[in-house]
C-alpha cells in the first residue's frame, strides 16, 4: 500500500509538472490584415490596445498595464544606404525630449530579422522608467521598430518576453 501511494504521489507530480509547463508555453500569435508582419506574444497577459486599420497601420499591446509593460509597432522609412545606427539616431532625437533622459547602449540583435536593439531610461511622474526598442530592417529601406517602455523594474523582468517577441516578428510570406 506505502508503494502504491508513494507511485500515485510521483505520477500526480509528474502529470501537474506537465500541465504547468504546457500552460507556460502556450503562445498568441498577432497577425492582422491591415499589415504584413506577425509575431508571437509569449503570454496572455498581453492585450492589444489599438488595433491596426487600413488608415493606422499601428498596433499596440500592454503587460498587464501600461506601467507594467507597453509595446508598440512603427514602421518606418529609411535611405538606401542609410546605417542602422543612423536610423537609430533619428529616433533618439525625438526621446532626448523626455524627462531625465539617458541614452544607453546598441546591442545587435537576431531573430526572424536581423537588427538592434537600443536601450534607454527615462522619469515618468517622478517614476524610473526604461524603454527598450528593437530596430529590424526587412529591408533597405524598410525598419520597423518595436517600441517597449515600462518602469525600469518591470521592464527588466520581462525582457525575456520583449526578446521573444522580436525574435518571433517576421513579415507575411507574400
Amino acid at each position: 500500500m506505502m508503494k502504491l501511494n508513494k507511485f500515485s504521489f510521483l505520477f500526480s507530480a509528474v502529470i501537474g509538472l506537465f500541465l504547468a509547463i504546457s500552460a507556460f508555453a502556450q503562445t498568441e500569435t498577432f497577425s492582422d490584415a491591415n499589415v504584413d508582419y506577425s509575431f508571437d506574444l509569449p503570454n496572455a497577459t498581453w492585450k492589444m490596445t489599438a488595433k491596426p486599420s487600413q488608415t493606422s497601420p499601428n498596433v499596440e499591446y500592454v503587460f498587464g498595464d501600461r506601467s507594467g509593460g507597453h509595446l508598440e509597432v512603427r514602421k518606418i522609412s529609411a535611405k538606401a544606404d542609410e546605417l542602422m545606427s543612423d536610423v537609430i539616431a533619428g529616433e533618439e532625437e525625438k526621446l532626448k525630449f523626455l524627462q531625465g533622459y539617458v541614452a544607453g547602449k546598441e546591442e545587435n540583435f537576431a531573430g526572424s530579422l536581423k537588427g538592434t536593439v537600443f536601450n534607454f531610461e527615462y522619469v515618468r511622474s517622478g517614476r524610473n522608467m526604461s524603454g527598450r526598442f528593437y530596430f529590424l530592417k526587412v529591408n533597405p529601406t524598410t525598419v520597423y521598430v518595436l517600441r517597449f517602455t515600462a518602469q525600469k523594474e518591470k521592464l527588466i523582468a520581462i525582457r525575456n518576453q520583449t526578446d521573444s517577441i522580436a525574435r518571433t516578428f517576421e513579415i507575411k510570406k507574400q
